[in-house]
Parts: C-alpha cells; sequence; structure tokens
C-alpha cells in the first residue's frame, strides 16, 4: 500500500482542505452586526429562528396554535404560583427539581426555567401570531414572543412586524451537516429552513426613539426606520466597477445568484462546510448583470412560489364522475406518496387524485439535502408529534384560508418552481475560479 504524507493548511485543515483563493473574496458577513464601514457585503444578519419548542408555537391550524398556546401558557403560570408559594414559606428548592415536565403540558427549556425562577408570569397575545417560513416552501402560523421562543436573534429586527416589507437570503451556517443551500424569504426562517440558517436582509429596521441623529431617511410612517442591509463598502465598489446605474437590490440579487452557480459551490464546496460564503465581484459588467437578473428571478419564484401556474405538460387525474362530497374533503391529504420507490414521475396525493407527467429534471433542484418537491411531500402530512401529542394538520391550514386546493395547487406550482430553477441555474454564466 502506498502511503501519502498529509500536511495540515495554515487553518488545521487535514483533509477537505480550503481554497485559498476563497480568502481574497469579500466576505457575505460582517465581522461586527450594524457596524456602518464594514468591508462586507452584508451589515448585518441573523440566525434563523430558534422556538424550542416547535410543537407548542408552529401549527397549520391558527385555531389549534392559540388553543395549544393558552393551555401550555395557563399551566406555566400555575407552575409559577406553586413556586411563588414554596419560595415564600422560605423554602430553598431549585427550580429544576420543582417542575412538572409532562411534555403533554410544556416543553420546558432553559429560558422558561430562568423566568420560573424569577417568577415571571406570560400572558398570552394574539398579536404574536404571524406567518413564517417554517422549512422549504413551508408556510405555518408561528407564535412569536419571546417568552414562548428559546432564540430570537436579530429577527425581529428584520421582520418587526408583517406589514414592513422585507426579503432574505438563508445561507448554509457554519458546520452545517447537511450540502451548502440558500433560500431566499420575505418572512421570518426557521432556523433549519436551511441547516443551521443564518439570514442576510436586504433592509433591518429599527425602532424611531433608538435612533440617533435625524431621521429624515424614514421610509414609512411606521414607527420603524428602514436601514439597508447591504453596505456603503460594497456598494461603492460595485458602482465604481459596473456603473453608477448599480443598486443595492442589484447586489442583493447578485449574491442570490452567484450562490446558486454550481461552479461556485463545487470549487469551494470545502470552504463552504466551514465558512459562511465569500465572494468575489466578477470581472465583467454583463456577467454582474446575468447573475443579478438570474438571482433576482431566482428570488420572485422562491418568494412568491404559492402564485406560480402548474407545469403545462403535468397531468391532474381527477374522477371521471363527480364526486357528491365537501370540497376540502375531496382534497384532503393523509400523506403523499410515490407509487413505487423509483417511479417519481408520478406522485398518489390522494385516493381520488394522482398527478403525473412529473419533469424528472424538477428533482434536480434540491433546497437542504432535499427535493423541493419531496419537501412538501414530507411537510404536508397529517402528523402528531411524539412528546407533546399535538396533532398539525396540514388540512387546517386549506380550511382557515378558505382554499380547498391549497395542498394540490402548490405541489403543482412547486413543480414548476423546480423546473424554472434548474433552467436559470444552467444558464447561469460559468466562472474561472483560479488560486493565486
Amino acid at each position: 500500500m502506498d502511503w501519502k504524507k498529509i500536511i495540515p493548511n495554515e487553518h488545521g485543515d487535514w483533509i477537505n482542505q480550503r481554497n485559498e483563493s476563497f480568502e481574497e473574496f469579500i466576505p457575505v458577513d460582517a465581522s461586527k452586526k450594524y457596524d456602518l464601514k464594514s468591508n462586507s457585503f452584508f451589515l448585518t444578519y441573523s440566525l434563523g429562528l430558534a422556538t424550542g419548542r416547535d410543537a407548542w408555537v408552529l401549527n397549520f391550524s391558527k385555531n389549534s396554535l392559540e388553543e395549544n398556546l393558552k393551555t401550555s401558557i395557563s399551566f406555566y403560570n400555575s407552575q409559577v404560583n406553586d413556586y411563588t408559594i414554596r419560595v415564600k414559606n422560605g423554602e430553598e428548592i431549585e427550580v429544576d427539581d420543582f417542575i412538572n415536565t409532562d411534555e403533554t403540558k410544556l416543553s420546558w427549556n432553559r429560558n422558561l426555567k430562568q423566568d420560573l425562577g424569577k417568577l415571571k408570569k406570560l400572558e398570552y397575545n394574539k398579536e404574536n401570531v404571524i406567518q413564517s417560513l417554517y422549512r422549504p416552501f413551508t408556510k405555518t402560523n408561528l407564535y412569536f414572543d419571546k417568552g414562548m421562543n428559546a432564540m430570537q436573534y436579530q429577527n425581529r429586527k428584520l421582520f418587526p412586524n408583517q406589514n414592513l416589507y422585507n426579503r432574505i437570503i438563508c445561507i448554509s451556517g457554519k458546520s452545517a451537516q447537511k450540502p451548502f443551500s440558500v433560500l431566499a424569504s420575505d418572512r421570518i426562517a426557521d432556523l433549519q429552513v436551511v441547516d443551521k440558517g443564518q439570514c442576510f436582509p436586504l433592509y433591518y429596521y429599527e425602532e424611531k426613539e433608538q435612533v440617533q441623529g435625524s431621521l429624515f431617511d424614514a421610509s414609512s410612517e411606521s414607527k420603524y426606520i428602514r436601514r439597508d442591509g447591504v453596505s456603503d463598502f460594497i456598494y461603492e465598489r460595485a458602482k465604481k466597477q459596473y456603473g453608477k446605474s448599480i443598486t443595492k437590490e442589484d447586489i442583493f440579487y447578485y449574491v442570490y445568484g452567484i450562490l446558486h452557480s454550481p461552479n461556485y459551490r463545487e470549487t469551494f464546496v470545502n470552504d463552504l462546510k466551514k465558512m459562511l460564503p465569500r465572494i468575489p465581484l466578477v470581472d465583467k459588467p454583463i456577467d454582474f448583470k446575468s447573475f443579478s437578473n438570474a438571482g433576482k428571478r431566482l428570488a420572485d419564484i422562491h418568494i412568491n412560489y404559492e402564485s406560480i401556474p402548474a407545469c403545462k405538460d403535468v397531468i391532474v387525474h381527477l374522477p371521471k364522475e363527480q364526486l357528491r362530497m365537501d370540497a376540502y374533503e375531496f382534497y384532503k391529504v393523509t400523506k403523499l406518496r410515490f407509487p413505487k420507490r423509483n417511479q417519481r414521475d408520478t406522485i398518489i396525493y390522494n385516493s381520488r387524485i394522482k398527478i403525473s407527467n412529473i419533469p424528472l429534471e424538477a428533482y434536480q433542484y434540491q433546497v437542504n439535502s432535499k427535493s423541493a418537491i419531496e419537501w412538501i411531500m414530507d411537510r404536508y402530512q397529517v402528523k402528531v408529534d411524539k412528546k407533546t401529542r399535538i396533532k398539525n394538520d396540514p388540512n387546517d391550514w386549506s380550511l382557515e384560508n378558505e382554499k380547498p386546493s391549497y395542498i394540490l395547487d402548490l405541489l403543482l406550482s412547486v413543480i414548476n418552481v423546480s423546473v424554472q430553477t434548474v433552467d436559470i441555474v444552467e444558464k447561469l454564466p460559468r466562472l474561472d475560479f483560479t488560486e493565486s
């Protein structure tokens, strides 16, 4: 057997060594968040939301979510009452030794235990129920509340409320276990939309009373001031290189476009496993424009995926005879499946509906190690959480949004989104990444 001597590089990598030219590129992340002089693409970023108790604070049904929350908050407050009595009676008792850990009543974490130790009660606020992106192409109801979310990170600065416009690019985080992924969103994204996801914003928001100096850059009449997430540093560099007509939005979509580049991902596969992306400003203005335009088209279809029409060639098989049944019952799903493991051109929607002639190239579009189509198949099934016994039924989303065929329409849309994504990515300029 021939042995090869391995020498670690300056980063300490013995195997899967990083590409030295990666260091020459511009980081997407600021070394210090909100530093206006940062030499990075973005001024700030945030980890995706980590709730610490998904089953309790996320549900397809807004009604079930409210009921579950009221139940768990009531139980928590009763624990506060009982603990308060014990403390006032002079007992020295640790929170961990006191709490009832029955997960069908509440899922405890460090935050809630600390609040209990402070004798702090919680109050349900229906205004905190919003729509979020839980998994790729999967919207759900979320209770966005500091008391019931383990870690909100910077998400409240990215999305202070549902009326303020923003877009974010979710990027696989450092030391992610799944292949590098990126996905755009216009709402709060969960930490696992992409593995350990870091979210880079087009904008971020500050409350007016927290802002020092002039308020004349306010973009709305709200109590918030909108700031650019893209740095002045990269904006000036891009204008100098590509012309004064370049905007910060162009740069935002350029980032999204180049992060979809197959040869960028392949060339720097080891770097992207260990670091957040570093991105070059391409030499040719025409290539910058190509990546930016492609990034804009990709972001539009990835964010507005529900409105994308079905592929013309995809066939939906419906019963020949009109069935006398409720529309919601007709489109109701239990679990979407393939007829056979390797027969992916067809999906059995339910006992009444089948979809066939699905282009196989659609499965090439993958996010977080799974095709977009299979994310729909995985998430849009009836599930009961083992620990809490809470039911999460996607049919409730259809019912509460008054769209009986929502899940079928969604699947058909995502098939087309996938086909379009593959087509756009294949047409991206091929870059020559030459090591220095």
